[in-house]
Parts: structure tokens; sequence; C-alpha cells
């Protein structure tokens, strides 16, 4: 497959599933062929992609033609090598249904283990969705979504394990069955299978459209337009809590103590110090940085610790007509799945979703200019969707998130720490929304008493 993996090289960097933008490709080497069907050119590859910061694995359902593609087919063709027209097979109608077929029937392929977990309907139209960037989604009918990992580390993918965990909680999508399959020698997640939410709004587009009214509206304050989103805010922090609250009585728990908080804190500061070498215009805000950190490692009190979302944004939660669904339990994808299975406290899943109802109230603001009622009415609908998220976690959980400022605080800029960084690289008109923020948090922050 000399002359494919060479295809594989050009095509895999314009994708926007591959992880390794922005490096060059070393070489590309095929470890695993399974065929899917037969000789019907339908095959699952397994590749290692080699490049200048280590190696990375892919999977691919790969189709081959002896002709031209199908027009259907033409924006998946990934181009001809070796006599054949390459496609990515994860954008056709046959292979989507032999996977659902397959994991109904729960049979296994040459290495590779389709499971079931309840009754599947076969027979529905399928199609992609969404633009993730870490993997492939198949919709079929408005009954199933499998999700394809594309990148993989081995082992357990925590979207199944936390899915199958919270079997049966309401803000959760149902798992229905799994891919797997051995990578480096060990039992890999490929391929989720969950019930498919329809007639659902994502939260990011709900959350923006709030914003945008506001902005339409003239005078009016966030708690006076129609489409305030205060209300739901509060419903989704209560479903957070909820969640949280299950995943901690489904799988272990505990309190960590001085020195695991020390641990914690150096690996804050680890991740400053490398942000602070790509963004130096961070360095003013160092200071208080490194001293809302080091409050971490001053607490006193145990600080409970528990399997979490980790990945928590508005992006990853779908408004249905029954309430507030949870989505993407896998974590950040690019960090090691020893990282993403780890316990950590339930305040990051906070963190993270206060950081994105200040990227929703403040991303519009980039495209219009310095206008200060804009910027100002933005402020007003960020504060008031955060604390209405916070209420709603406080009723559920018994327990309110602010009261511990010294935590959620230090998440919170960690994690506008990380994002400084991906708009610098990605989208510099974006990346005053986080400098923004942590100029906000530093201004409360703790005075350092030691360098």
């Amino acid at each position: 497959m000399s002359a494919l993996t060479t295809l594989l090289e050009q095509w895999l960097p314009a994708q926007r599933w591959f992880g390794g933008k922005g490096t060059a490709i070393s070489s590309v080497e095929v470890e695993r062929e399974t065929p899917m069907n037969g000789g019907s050119g339908l095959t699952h590859v397994l590749l290692t992609v080699h490049g200048p910061d280590g190696d990375a694995r892919y999977q691919l359902l790969l189709g081959r033609l002896d002709g031209p593609p199908p027009q259907r087919l033409a924006h998946a063709t990934i181009g001809e090598a070796d006599g054949a027209t390459w496609y990515d097979a994860a954008h056709d109608q046959e292979a989507a249904d032999l996977l659902l077929r397959r994991i109904a029937a729960g049979e296994s392929v040459d290495g590779l283990g389709f499971h079931r977990l309840a009754e599947i309907e076969l027979g529905h139209p399928s199609r992609v969705v969404g633009a993730e960037q870490s993997n492939t989604s198949l919709v079929y009918g408005d009954k199933y979504i499998l999700k394809l990992f594309r990148r993989l580390q081995p082992g357990l993918n925590p979207d199944l394990e936390l899915s199958r965990a919270l079997v049966g909680n309401p803000h959760v999508a149902q798992p229905l069955g799994w891919i797997e399959g051995e990578v480096g020698g060990e039992a890999t997640t490929l391929g989720l299978l969950q019930c498919f939410q329809r007639h659902a709004t994502e939260g990011w587009a709900m959350a923006t459209a709030s914003v945008r009214d506001l902005f339409a509206e003239g005078d009016l304050h966030a708690d006076e337009v129609g489409g305030d989103f205060a209300a739901e805010s509060e419903r989704l922090g209560a479903a957070t809590a909820e969640v949280h609250q299950a995943l901690r009585e489904a799988l272990p728990s505990r309190t960590v103590g001085p020195d695991q908080l020390a641990g914690a804190t150096r690996q804050l500061h680890e991740r400053l110090d490398v942000a602070l070498t790509v963004v130096p215009d961070l360095g003013p805000y160092a200071e208080a940085l490194r001293a809302s950190y080091d409050a971490v490692a001053e607490l006193s009190a145990p600080v409970p610790v528990q399997r979490v979302h980790g990945d928590y944004h508005l992006g990853q939660v779908l408004r249905t007509q029954t309430g507030w669904v949870l989505l993407d339990f896998e974590g950040e994808p690019a960090r090691p799945l020893a990282e993403r299975t780890a316990l950590m406290s339930p305040l990051r899943d906070v963190a993270g979703m206060l950081r994105s109802y200040d990227y929703a109230a403040r991303h519009l603001l980039a495209a219009r200019g310095g206008d200060a009622q804009l910027a100002y009415r933005a402020s007003e609908w960020a504060e008031r969707n955060r604390q209405a998220f916070c209420d709603g976690y406080a009723r559920a959980a018994g327990a309110d998130p602010r009261d511990d400022a010294v935590l959620l605080r230090a998440f919170e800029l960690d994690k506008a720490v990380y994002e400084v960084v991906y708009e610098a690289r990605n989208r510099p008109t974006w990346v005053q929304i986080p400098v923004g923020s942590i100029e906000r948090l530093a201004r409360n922050a703790p005075k350092r008493t030691a360098p």
C-alpha cells in the first residue's frame, strides 16, 4: 500500500479530525487492514502517523473503486493509488448500513468486535453530521447516532465507559452498542452507538441566539429580552449537578489533601510556563495567575474528586423537549487517556461551562469593533447566565460552587490560559475573549507571597 500511504500523507492534514495540523507528517504506516465485506473493497484500516511530535494512531474505513466515484461520494474521495480510486467510506450508505447490521448482530470480524446493548432496528438512511474536531458521526434516520473515534489511544474510551455507567439517566444519551478492536495490544473503543436526540437544539446555538437578540434590542437589559437564556442556564446547572452526582455514585470517588493539591498546583504553573512562551502578551497577568494557583496549594480542607465530563461547554449539551442532555464524555481528545480518566474536581466542568458563557457573550464583538455599549451588554449577559448556571447547580447539588472560590477561579484561569494559546494559533481575532477574562479574574486574585 505504499502508493496509498503516500496519498494519505497528503489527504490527512486537510481533515478536520486530524490532530497533527501545523506539523509535517514524516510517514504513514498501515498497522492493520481488516476487509469488512468480502470482495466489496471496503476495508477497516488502522494507521500509525509518524511526525516530529511523536506517533499517533487513526482509524479509517476505506472504500475502493475501479473507476471514478459516483457523484454522491465525490466529496469523500481521497484520490487514486494502486490502480484504484479510494474514498472515505464513512460517507457511504453501504458502509454505514454494514456497521449498524454488525452491531445489531453482535458479530466479530477478524479482530473487530461489534457489541449490542439493546435491540436495534435496521433500514434507516444514514448521513454524516456535524463538524467534530476528533470524530465522525453517522446518524441513522432519527433513531441512532454512531460516533467513530478517528484518533485512537489504546484502551476503553471514557465516552463509552461513562455512558454505560449513566444508563437510565435522563440527562445522558443512552448507549446502544459499540465497536472494539485491538490497538497497541489493548482492547480499544473504535465507535459508540447511542440514541439520537430528535428535535434537539445545541446549547451554543441557543445561547448565541440569545446574545444576538440582546444586541438587537436597543436599551433593554438581559433580563428584559424575549430570548433571555437565564432560565435555561439554571436548568442546565441543575442537570450538570445531577450528572455529577450520578457519576459519583456509579464510579470511584475520593478526597485529596495537601500533597495532591501541591502536585495539581505545579501542573497549573507548568501549563502557564508553556503558554507564556507561546503568547508573551500574557506576561502582565502572570503574577496574578501564579498567586491564584498558589492559593490552591494552601487549601486546608480535603477536596472531593471524581469522574467528570472533562471537556464541558455549550457545544456539548442539547436542549431536548424534556430537558438538557449532556454529550461527548470522552474528555479533551488530544490529552493522554490517563489524564482523561483521572479523578478530578467537578468544579473543572463548572469552570468549563462558565468560560463557555463568556465565549457565547463576546465572540460576536470581534466583528463589531470596539463598541463599548455592546461590550457592556455582553458582560451583563455573561454574568447573568454564569450566575444562573451556578444557582441551578447549587439547588440540585446542595452546595454552591461559588463557595469554592479559590478552586473555581484557578480552574477558570487555567482554562482561559489554554484558550489564549489556542486562539493565538488558530483564531487571532478571538484572542481578546480569554485575555479579557483573565484580566477580570486577575483583578480578584490574591497577592502572591512567595516567588
